[in-house]
């Protein structure tokens, strides 16, 4: 079938992309679903700066490919293979797809799926190969998933059935801010009633650890960015303090005003500077976490000693460390309960033919989620 696409040839084009046009929307022949896959119709799929890290070069991926991963859908067709989803049923897109197989698979830890991981490097799905086409070139998935696109063929394993009764601009969110940030709060650093947290960098991921921290029952909350419109946001969102990080001091101002540091500190910027604040303003004994996304040639470091004198914990989160099948229910749980209110995370909708100034407004970092609207 044919299908309207968001194609990305080339990485590293200047801003603005208004005027640079790096991503072209380009009719492409989408193949029919093989064993074990899906062809699901995109309703609504989000702007993610994991997106806009491609497009900036700054994490490679195999080109051309059809970007796009946080999005939700309806089921049109079911490939060979396929027996627990049927056309109408609505789904969310996880970005990793897990084999079941690999011994992160059978250890419970499918973010970690090793051909996942193999075949989300290599822009294919993870049966093999890819679906996209533009005549005879071959055109990349990104993730799995390629949400930029009118329908898109992808494993079943990247798919969670969910409920027909929420939007579809909110159902996107769960397949990658939300079980990204909420997960990292309750499944990596599974933190305790009354604990103390900090979130560094606030995307739509960063807010999303706000609100799981929120809902976890963290006694404070300590939001910081170098973005103001962002810090009123974490604001209303729950965050009790508020500290820009454009402050050179703004480790020392943390420390004083919460006695020393925090119990968990998120990072969520991908980036080494908002690191080096995260760690610093980790408690004695406290533990950091960090989901960022940075390039592959980014190095951390940080003083060797305080590792074992302070008993500091440093950990590292892929999709909030999360089981889809089990985590997105309950996450959209909490949110139908009122609990996790992650629709308030959407800033602004746009149409397809609307996505290269989406990601400029992206850039800029007053937009925490921006949905494309099919």
């Amino acid at each position: 079938m044919k299908v309207k696409s968001a194609v990305l040839r080339k990485s590293a084009a200047p801003a603005p992309y208004a005027e640079s046009r790096p991503i072209q929307i380009e009719t492409l022949e989408l193949d029919p679903p093989e064993y074990g896959e899906v062809l699901v119709e995109i309703k609504a799929a989000s702007l993610c700066h994991s997106d806009l890290s491609v497009i900036d070069g700054s994490r490679p991926r195999p080109l051309p490919m059809v970007l796009g991963h946080e999005a939700a859908g309806i089921v049109k067709e079911v490939g060979e293979g396929v027996t627990d989803l049927k056309p109408g049923d609505h789904v969310i897109c996880v970005f990793v797809p897990s084999c079941g197989h690999c011994v992160p698979c059978r250890e419970g830890r499918p973010a970690l799926c090793e051909p996942g991981a193999a075949s989300n490097a290599a822009g294919t799905l993870i049966g093999g190969g890819v679906r996209f086409h533009a005549e005879d070139e071959e055109v990349n998935h990104h993730v799995g998933v390629s949400a930029f696109s009118e329908h898109v063929v992808l494993s079943r394993n990247s798919l969670v059935k969910v409920d027909k009764d929420i939007p579809f601009e909110k159902l996107a969110l769960f397949g990658c801010a939300v079980i990204t940030g909420v997960g990292a709060v309750i499944n990596t650093a599974n933190i305790k009633l009354g604990s103390t947290v900090a979130i560094v960098g606030l995307g739509g991921i960063g807010l999303s650890a706000l609100l799981g921290a929120v809902a976890s029952g963290a006694s404070r909350i300590v939001a910081v960015d170098i973005n103001e419109n962002k810090l009123e946001k974490a604001k209303e969102l729950g965050a009790t303090d508020v500290f820009n990080s454009r402050d050179p001091d703004v480790v020392e101002q943390v420390r004083n005003a919460t006695g020393g540091g925090l119990d968990y500190v998120f990072e969520t910027a991908g980036a080494v500077p908002a690191l080096e604040v995260a760690y610093g303003i980790t408690k004695r004994g406290g533990t950091t976490v960090t989901t960022g996304l940075p390039h592959p040639e980014h190095q951390f470091s940080f003083p060797y000693v305080t590792l074992t004198a302070e008993e500091k914990t440093f950990k590292g989160s892929y999709v909030g460390s999360c089981v889809p099948s089990r985590d997105i229910p309950r996450f959209i749980s909490l949110f139908e309960q009122g609990r996790l209110p992650v629709d308030k995370l959407l800033a602004k909708t746009i149409s397809l033919e609307e996505i290269n100034e989406g990601f400029d407004l992206l850039a800029t970092g007053d937009y925490s989620r921006i949905i494309i609207k099919f």
